[in-house]
């Protein structure tokens, strides 16, 4: 293995609540520097160098465009008789927008982004349709970043509007009922603010309606009732922060009424014809369901109509075809259940196998819902759904060539350090042998309330299809077990986190599944922090570690792109008790230049206006230094994609083969 390029240091070190703080590679952080771009061309030669003379990739990209090269089509959007969804064909890059003019007829292109980008690097995904079916708006997103610009186009004619919102951080956007105008948020580079524009008129002419007194960590969510009378504006702090709800009467020109705003709970709200279902922990960390008076929305005045239960975790609540379509968690398994609006519940969509039901897409005046239904090794299918009848059918099916009859998903808890049970999902083929010598994939996420439960990865089903192991583990930080078991994961109990992984992997270690040689993990974003953490605590256990679009500096995350949105979650070093913590597992600042490292690929890129591309560059050249001669420290750098995806499926296919074939290198048999 050749030896990496070298990196030079500086001396740069912050003295931070007393303590200094070395950080030899700041020089980094300048993405658009010459000599900033000189070392990502150094290192994608270098990763090159290494990867492509492996054996195996030839056999690996057949597997990937397999499974990558079908048709695959997004859950469905009825307006007024016509059916709007995304699909993209075998032989295509990008997701094109297509429309059906009746439930059978034939489809045809709306909106294609094939001819946008010569590379194939630009896509397109709607925002809104307008009741009659005849307006949409959608966004156009130009490699991979987060920041896209908003165009109209009539359905009809298939020409776009004049109007166009410039590209930037955009959120929800609301079509009014008669066209004449739409409601959008802008947050992230600017304070938040609620939006209204009128089409025809000049953006700039735009009028605020909402945002005033806000700060950068807020993000702004917006939703209109049907018959376009009430608008209401959710405001969450960070990225899964405290959420408050104002509601504005449009009919009178009212000022904005509060729902609610206590500074400790979320709640959502939608409407249900003439009212609103509120999902709130107000009362009830696993949430409760109640409903509200748009003219008397305060919390007084909310009546409850599912309460609370200790072994179920209530995730949303939506108003189709005159019920309420409830979907909630119990032991991680996705469930959703149709009630009325006593609370009373009518029926169950549920599957035998595990997996995650999702969805709920309709209308309140409409019978008519669709929803979809997939696995770790099962392509997502869309089903039509009567509400008043509880009957279904296939709407579309991704049809990969992969025989799933031949794999097991399982779910095995285990202690953390501490004593607290977790879950884990393990999947194989079944004629594995628990000897210890499998192939074997551990992935998490463990933060920011999120909940990972069974679905379809196309990474997960080439990597079971070369005999592997395939396990995700479901983390405090996330929200699988209510808030609680967000809290226990973030702020100062973080490290619970990275504990319950370490126990993850050691329950594999000590079932036979695998041995630290055949161990290999992966994670992106907060799960890119979680694998930087994990390794640095306990790089015996694993051989090769896959660590994409990172947060590793974590004295400095605060101060790039959005990260302002994740202090509620994290803290920030600039308290002296949120510092101590984050300095004790910031993995960049915890190298063990002593300890035998696993493999490492780091995965980032320019188009990365999420989680800044500095924490991998930092962190790739501070590894090559310590570990690089003794074991791969390898940076796959993109230049045209970031962490809102974008990539063509030729490049998804590229990529695969980078991350597959250099973890079987290092954990194969």
């Amino acid at each position: 293995m050749p030896s990496p390029p070298h990196t030079p240091t500086e001396s740069r070190v912050d003295t931070i609540h007393g303590v200094d703080v070395p950080d030899p590679y700041r020089w980094l952080e300048d993405q658009d520097a010459a000599d900033t771009r000189a070392w990502i061309d150094q290192q994608n030669a270098y990763t090159d160098s290494v990867l492509t003379p492996l054996p195996g990739r030839d056999a690996i990209a057949a597997v990937a465009a397999r499974v990558l090269h079908v048709d695959t089509v997004g859950l469905p959007s009825a307006r007024c008789g016509r059916y709007f969804y995304a699909k993209r064909r075998a032989n295509q890059n990008l997701s094109v927008i297509y429309v059906r003019h009746g439930l059978g007829a034939d489809e045809q292109v709306l909106i294609d982004p094939h001819p946008m980008s010569r590379d194939h690097t630009t896509t397109v995904s709607l925002l809104d349709i307008s009741q009659d079916g005849r307006l949409v708006a959608y966004a156009i997103r130009r490699g991979g970043v987060d920041e896209v610009s908003i165009k109209l186009r009539d359905v009809d004619t298939g020409e776009d509007l004049p109007d166009e919102l410039p590209t930037a951080r955009y959120g929800q956007l609301n079509l009014t009922p008669d066209k004449t105008g739409f409601y959008y948020e802008r947050f992230g580079d600017v304070r938040p603010r609620v939006m209204y524009h009128v089409i025809g008129t000049d953006p700039q002419m735009d009028v605020e309606l909402f945002g005033d007194g806000y700060g950068l960590q807020h993000i702004p969510v917006t939703s209109l009732s049907d018959d376009g009378r009430w608008l209401l504006v959710h405001m969450i702090e960070g990225s899964s922060g405290p959420t408050e709800i104002h509601l504005k009467d449009l009919q009178g020109d009212g000022p904005f009424i509060t729902v609610i705003q206590d500074g400790v709970s979320e709640s959502w709200a939608t409407f249900a014809g003439a009212q609103l279902v509120i999902t709130t922990n107000l009362h009830a960390p696993n949430k409760r369901v109640v409903l509200a008076d748009p003219t008397n929305p305060t919390v007084e005045a909310w009546t409850e109509i599912i309460a609370e239960r200790d072994d179920v975790v209530v995730q949303a609540a939506y108003g189709l075809g005159g019920r309420l379509a409830v979907s909630f968690l119990q032991d991680v398994q996705p469930r959703v259940a149709i009630y009325d609006l006593t609370g009373a519940r009518i029926r169950d969509i549920a599957f035998d196998t595990l997996g995650t039901v999702g969805g709920g897409a309709g209308q309140w005046a409409s019978n008519e819902a669709f929803f979809t239904f997939e696995s770790y090794h099962r392509p997502t299918t869309v089903y039509r759904y009567d509400l008043a009848t509880g009957a279904q059918s296939v709407w579309s099916q991704v049809t990969v060539p992969i025989e799933t009859d031949r794999y097991t998903v399982t779910q095995r808890w285990f202690e953390s350090r501490d004593g607290t049970r977790v879950p884990m999902f393990v999947t194989h083929r079944d004629d594995v042998v628990l000897d210890g010598s499998n192939p074997t994939l551990l992935t998490g996420y463990g933060g920011f309330n999120l909940n990972m439960t069974p679905a379809f990865s196309s990474l997960a089903a080439v990597w079971l299809e070369q005999g592997g192991v395939f396990a995700e583990v479901n983390l405090r930080g996330g929200g699988e077990f209510g808030e609680a078991w967000h809290r226990d994961g973030m702020l100062e109990r973080k490290q619970h986190v990275f504990d319950d992984c370490i126990a993850a992997a050691e329950l594999l270690i000590a079932e036979g599944y695998t041995r630290p040689q055949h161990l290999a993990m992966r994670g992106g974003s907060n799960g890119g922090l979680l694998v930087g953490a994990v390794s640095n605590q306990r790089p015996d256990l694993f051989a090769a570690v896959v660590c994409a679009y990172p947060l590793l500096d974590m004295i400095r995350y605060h101060r790039f792109l959005v990260a302002s949105f994740w202090v509620p979650e994290y803290g920030s070093s600039g308290d002296p008790e949120q510092f101590a913590y984050l300095y004790a597992y910031s993995p960049y600042h915890n190298v063990d230049a002593s300890a035998h490292y696993p493999a490492t690929l780091y995965v980032t890129g320019d188009g990365d206006t999420r989680v800044a591309p500095l924490h991998a560059r930092k962190m790739t050249a501070l590894m090559q230094a310590a570990h690089g001669h003794a074991s791969p420290v390898l940076l796959r750098y993109h230049t045209d994609a970031g962490h809102s995806g974008s990539q063509p499926v030729s490049q998804q296919i590229e990529q695969m083969v980078d991350i597959v074939s250099f973890l079987l290198w290092r954990v194969g048999r």
